[in-house]
């Protein structure tokens, strides 16, 4: 699997996480709209970027090297999972009007 596939797979998950795992839902789910598209972002930044430090210090196994060339792949990687994270939220998690 490439990091980028993960990280739709991640993006998905936090998504379902953030709206149906009873300690965060009542939470998350009092944010509006934009308030909770930040925070899911702000999640997958935490959790690509992450792993792009922890595998420079060896810390665990990452698949990209800890060059600039390495951090553009994270960077792309983290797009993947902005796009897996909000398309799902918009196609299947978005509420009604209020």
């Amino acid at each position: 699997m490439t990091p980028e596939l993960i990280a739709g797979f991640v993006g998905v998950a936090v998504s379902l996480g953030l709206e149906y795992i009873p300690g965060f839902k009542d939470w998350y789910n009092a944010l509006g709209d934009t308030k909770q598209k930040l925070v899911a972002l702000g999640i997958g930044a935490v959790i690509v970027e992450g792993a792009f430090g922890l595998g420079c210090f060896s810390l665990i196994v990452a698949y990209w090297p800890c060059t600039w060339f390495g951090e553009w792949s994270a960077v792309l990687a983290f797009l993947a999972y902005a796009l897996a994270n909000q398309g799902f939220f918009a196609l299947f998690l978005k509420k009604a009007n209020k």
